[in-house]
Order: structure tokens, then C-alpha cells, then sequence
């Protein structure tokens, strides 16, 4: 009898999601019983609070378009494992992608041997080393990284970058980083290698002196990154915050390669798309998905939300994890909305089929308790801790004259539900 075929996304729900202790053991243990595939190709560490899947999914889409085969490694994922590693700007195919987690299992299970009781290769650290082998495998020649959590301990940080982008700087994930924008700064600082080039984004002067400092003692060139790409460029990913990410990818790009063609800067720009970030789900009425998930992401999300409604009332859905900042979240986007309906992320799906992992549902703030921040916030709120029937309610409101549209937002974990039900919907 045949043996069952190995499945990727089980093995990796398998594991824990960081481990009891963080630190970069493990992942160079992993990776070098792997051949340290992160070492054969060049690399582009991209770090900050807020932008780095955008930034990230940018310049890989730069430098493959000017001759240089790319790829990126991106977290989290909303469905698939496998959406984590895009490959010539393609995202993995399934095969490719079980073979390379098998590959970091069977040497995951060595390198647990190693290690002290109780420890073993986290879900990320596998995650992250099954990016690595797949990117090698493909023999690209440059990938764009992104941080998971932080960036001084975080199991992306064993690649030899020669460019490393600060995207932003806020206050998230304070249990592991830090209380103040600079200590989160400077774990963030830490990946930064000798003698490379650290591209900078829209961050504090406070912080920004740090990075000066930072280079400075590392001997590394700093680059400030325009606020806007110019007013000549198309950017198809939509908000002025997506503006601002692709100036800072083409920042990344030119020093990576030196002077970019105009012509193909232009054609990345108005055909990249970022998948949940101001994703629209459905046309009628309009229904956008985004993870913004911190005050900061939301304050620009609200942003970039009144020219994209186009005079719409806009209704959100709003599922926020209790380690969140969910009242600043809402005090951010409040300007932008008409109203809001507040849920919880869900369980499973018996329409969608969708599973929102456990240990994120028991953190989810009360729907009841997001509508009071809501009401708090100057914005009328209902509470449904149902989220398909919250999404059902907000679109039949946005559906009420005059015309509105939806938005779902507040966790990664609701995009993929979100579009579950777009499409049963349609």
C-alpha cells in the first residue's frame, strides 16, 4: 500500500505557533541541517510595524522586472501555508511547496533531538525554513524577506541581506518588543549587517535618529525614502499609504540594483496587487477586506477609505484579537465610518468551511464590547458575534439608500471567511 501523501498545512497547524523561549538556536540549527539555503540567494530584510507584506511583494515584483529572478517570503497567510512563498511573483505551487516542508520536517525531527525538553522547531521556524529551501530550489536569484515579530529574534533574521528596509515604527506585539517605539525600533534595528544599506520610511524623528546611529556604528549606507513614488505613477494597490510603500519597495530596489528603468517601474506599479490590504471581495455593494490590525495600520486605512468609497457610507465589520489595541483602532477609523457592526472571528464555517485556529478565538475581544468602544468612538454599533450574519448585516445596511459600502477589518483572521462568503454570496 502506498504511503499518504504528505500534507503540508497539517504538519505545520502541528507545531507551535513561537515556543516557550525566543531566540535564533533553533532556526540555525534548521537551517543548516537544510545546507543554509538562505544562503544561495541574495536577500532584501524588510522589517517595521505596518507595509512590509506590501513592501516586500513590491520589490520582489521590481527586481524581477528588471531581469532579476525573484521571489519573496511573506507572513502571515489568510487560507494557505503556501501563500507565504511567491516565486517570480507567483505564489508556490502545491507540490513544490509539500516537498519543501517535507524537507524542513525530516530535519526538524533531528534538530529536536538537539534540543532541551520542551523545546522543539516552532510553526514559523518551519514555515520560514520551508520559504528558504523552496526559494532555493527554484534558484532564484534575490527574494525579498519579511520580518514575523520583530526582527533581533525573529526566525528571518539569519539571512546575509544586503538591504534592509524600516518600513514603520508602532506600538504592536509590545509583550515581546517593547513598551516604547524606540525599544521596538531597535529590535527591529538589529537585523541591520555591516558595510549593507538600510532604506528608511515614514517613522518618528526620534526613531529616525536611532536608525542614523544604528547604520552609523554599522557602516552602512542610510537611504530616506520619498513620501510618494511621484505623481506621474499609476500605483493599482489602492490608499496613500500603498503610495508610500512603493516609493520605499523602489527605494529598496534601486539599492539593490542601482538605477531602475522607468518604463518598468511604471508597469510594476500599476499592476501589482497586495492581497488583503483594501481587497474588494464584491461589486455590489462594494465590499473591501483589510488587515489592519494595530492603530496605526487602521489610521491609515481610514486614510485611504473616503476616496475609495467615492462619497459611500462606509459600514464595517470589525473582529478584533484581545491582545489588540482595539479602542485606539476604532478612534482611528471612526472619522471614516457611518457605522459598524462588531463581531467575532469564527469558529468554523459550515457555509465557508473555514476555521479560524483556536488559540486567536479565545483571544477575540467580545462583539459586545467593540460596539460600546464603537458607540464610545462617536460611531453606531451592533453587536453579532455570528460573523457571517454581522457580514450579512452590514451588507444589507450598505445596500440601504443612499449607497454604501462594507469593510472588513480589524484581523488577518477575517479575510478569508470574508471572502468565503463573498463568493457564496455571489
Amino acid at each position: 500500500m502506498a504511503e499518504p501523501a504528505f500534507d503540508a498545512d497539517v504538519y505545520l497547524d502541528s507545531l507551535e505557533p513561537i515556543g516557550w523561549r525566543l531566540g535564533l538556536e533553533r532556526m540555525h540549527k534548521l537551517s543548516t541541517a537544510l545546507g543554509l539555503p538562505q544562503h544561495r540567494f541574495a536577500s532584501i530584510h524588510v522589517v517595521g510595524t505596518n507595509g512590509k507584506s506590501s513592501v516586500a511583494r513590491m520589490t520582489a515584483a521590481l527586481l524581477e522586472a528588471h531581469g532579476v529572478g525573484s521571489g519573496a517570503c511573506l507572513s502571515p497567510h489568510t487560507d494557505r501555508w503556501s501563500e507565504r512563498t511567491l516565486i517570480h511573483d507567483e505564489e508556490i505551487g502545491g507540490a513544490a511547496w509539500a516537498d519543501a516542508v517535507q524537507r524542513v520536517a525530516q530535519a526538524a525531527e533531528g534538530v529536536n533531538r538537539t534540543l532541551e525538553e520542551g523545546e522543539a522547531v516552532t510553526q514559523f521556524e518551519a514555515a520560514t525554513a520551508a520559504t528558504f529551501t523552496a526559494l532555493a530550489s527554484a534558484r532564484v536569484e534575490a527574494a525579498a524577506v519579511e520580518a514575523g515579530l520583530g526582527g533581533r529574534l525573529d526566525a528571518t533574521n539569519t539571512i546575509p541581506s544586503r538591504v534592509t528596509v524600516l518600513t514603520s515604527i508602532g506600538l504592536d506585539h509590545t509583550e515581546w518588543l517593547g513598551e516604547t517605539e524606540l525599544e521596538i525600533a531597535a529590535e527591529k534595528l538589529a537585523v541591520l549587517r555591516d558595510q549593507t544599506t538600510l532604506v528608511l520610511g515614514r517613522v518618528s524623528e526620534p526613531v529616525a535618529a536611532l536608525a542614523e546611529r544604528t547604520a552609523a556604528e554599522r557602516g552602512a549606507r542610510l537611504v530616506r525614502a520619498p513620501e510618494d513614488p511621484g505623481a506621474e505613477l499609476r500605483v493599482l494597490a489602492a490608499g496613500k499609504f500603498q503610495r508610500r510603500n512603493f516609493a520605499l519597495a523602489r527605494a529598496a530596489a534601486e539599492a539593490f540594483l542601482g538605477e531602475l528603468d522607468s518604463a518598468r517601474v511604471a508597469a510594476v506599479a500599476a499592476t501589482v496587487a497586495v492581497p488583503g490590504r483594501l481587497e474588494q471581495i464584491a461589486a455590489e455593494p462594494p465590499i473591501y477586506v483589510d488587515a489592519a490590525h494595530n492603530p496605526d495600520g487602521a489610521a491609515a486605512l481610514a486614510e485611504a477609505l473616503p476616496a475609495l468609497a467615492g462619497g459611500r457610507r462606509v459600514v464595517a465589520c470589525l473582529a478584533i484579537l484581545a491582545d489588540k489595541d482595539a479602542a485606539a483602532m476604532i478612534r482611528a477609523l471612526a472619522p471614516a465610518l457611518d457605522r459598524a457592526i462588531c463581531t467575532e472571528l469564527p469558529a468554523d464555517g459550515p457555509k465557508t468551511g473555514h476555521m479560524v485556529p483556536k488559540s486567536a478565538r479565545r483571544r477575540g475581544v467580545s462583539a459586545g464590547e467593540l460596539a460600546g468602544l464603537c458607540r464610545e468612538a462617536g460611531v453606531e454599533a451592533e453587536a453579532e458575534a455570528d460573523f457571517e450574519a454581522a457580514l450579512a448585516r452590514a451588507t444589507d445596511l450598505a445596500l440601504e439608500p443612499p449607497p454604501g459600502a462594507v469593510l472588513v477589518a480589524g484581523s488577518h483572521y477575517g479575510i478569508a471567511p470574508a471572502r468565503a462568503y463573498a463568493r457564496i454570496r455571489a
